[in-house]
């Protein structure tokens, strides 16, 4: 808001000044209002730095405003420090994103978990939560801590913390993630890792590093300001003190062309170009689809030959399809679908959505099942016509004890 009330305060004063006819008082203050606005965080910058004997760009801008309307050249000050809020105001909108990404990452977690002591269970934060407590998770609930499943089955859906787009089965000693979702199944966990150390923990920590990063250019520019700063105040001195010492200029004019050099040196490009680019890059990728954290990442971008994706659903749908189809002991390849697509109708796991999604491509009706009940982590039970199905994974096929002729029985082993 500083930033554009400057930009105003600055148009409208030179818009008065040179077609309006405006009285010089009345244009002077609207430049002063242009220099308090554009120049009030640049001000508390540069003064921070100087109390720590550092002269930064902050400081050099500021200087040169002022020497600009020692000159007289009020417009060209104002117009300093409306470029260099300017610049500021978009480093500090992409520092606000970076934050805002940081604190949506931290909500995923809730903030208080079920928990079994002495036989009663409790709801704690889960700052309190304790290595080797037990807790407890619902359907449907997100889980609040990095841990391992003591009891239990359910699928768990990771896609917040690993990306994978299908859930995942968790029972017994499989380790699960703060921040999942769990599926239809109820779970005992036991706490390996303390709020701060959890496995989200960490990736907000590198989500907020990797957004705190500056680009290879922005580090020239400041190592660059570094020494390019004191220069320049240096030789403003040494232009108004020299030359009326040695009788070349009298001090008048010497003081003028110190103040002329200085708001020519004043770098508000060097400024403003770096954050304006970066900000203009993130933000375009970001209307495409693409999320770059951070301005040195998007410049690693133009030095790429070759990039790779680890994920599913980065590059592909994630949506699970039907290859494959083997029917045994002569059943009709309708006839399994029908059948399949019947049982998986009513079932919300991708792998059934992906049965029933062939069944309607074909045209292949199915019909209703009856007495429906789910295997956690194996499949599914009902009743078709009177017939007991089962369609499920290699664990109930393990589990009915029969000899499945594509499977070897050492594949049931344990």
């Amino acid at each position: 808001m500083l930033a554009l009330l400057s930009g105003v305060f600055l148009f409208v004063g030179f818009i008065g000044e040179r077609f309006l006819d405006f009285p010089q008082w009345l244009a002077i203050s609207l430049y002063v209002s242009a220099y308090l606005t554009g120049g009030y965080d640049a001000t508390l910058h540069g003064l921070k730095a100087v109390r720590h004997l550092r002269f930064d760009i902050d400081f050099l801008m500021v200087v040169a405003a002022i020497g600009a309307a020692v000159l007289g050249e009020w417009a060209e000050g104002a117009l300093l420090l409306f470029l260099f809020s300017i610049g500021h105001s978009m480093e500090h909108y992409a520092m606000g994103r970076a934050r805002k990404a940081i604190r949506s990452l931290g909500k995923i977690t809730p903030k208080t978990a079920k928990v079994r002591r002495d036989g009663q269970v409790l709801e704690v934060s889960v700052k309190e939560l304790i290595r080797g407590d037990l807790v407890i998770v619902r359907p449907g609930e997100r889980i609040p801590i990095d841990g391992e499943v003591i009891e239990g089955q359910s699928m768990v859906d990771q896609s917040p913390i690993t990306g994978e787009s299908i859930p995942v089965e968790k029972s017994a000693n499989d380790p699960v993630f703060a921040g999942t979702v769990n599926g239809d199944g109820a779970l005992e966990i036991k706490v390996t890792k303390l709020a701060g150390d959890t496995t989200l923990a960490r990736v907000i920590q590198m989500v907020e590093e990797a957004q705190t990063q500056k680009s290879r250019t922005q580090q020239l520019t400041d190592r660059f300001e570094r020494f390019f700063v004191p220069a320049v105040l240096v030789s403003v001195v040494l232009v108004i003190i020299i030359p009326p010492l040695t009788g070349l200029l009298d001090f008048g004019d010497a003081f003028l062309r110190a103040m002329t050099m200085l708001v020519a040196a004043s770098p508000c490009a060097l400024a403003i170009a770096t954050p304006a680019a970066i900000l203009a890059g993130i933000a375009q990728s970001a209307r495409n689809g693409v999320l770059v954290k951070g301005g040195i990442h998007l410049e690693n971008l133009g030095r790429l030959d070759a990039i790779a994706f680890d994920k599913t659903g980065t590059i592909t749908s994630g949506k699970p399809e039907v290859t494959d189809i083997v029917p045994l002991n002569g059943t009709d390849e309708t006839e399994l679908i029908r059948i399949a697509a019947a049982m998986e109708s009513l079932s919300g796991h991708p792998l059934a959505k992906a049965v029933v999604s062939l069944a309607r491509k074909r045209n292949i009706s199915f019909p209703e099942i009856e007495n429906l009940q789910s295997l956690t982590g194996r499949g599914i039970v009902g009743l078709l016509n009177g017939e007991k199905v089962k369609v499920g994974n290699l664990k109930l096929s393990c589990s009915m004890n029969r000899n499945l002729p594509r499977y070897p029985n050492r594949w049931c082993a344990g």
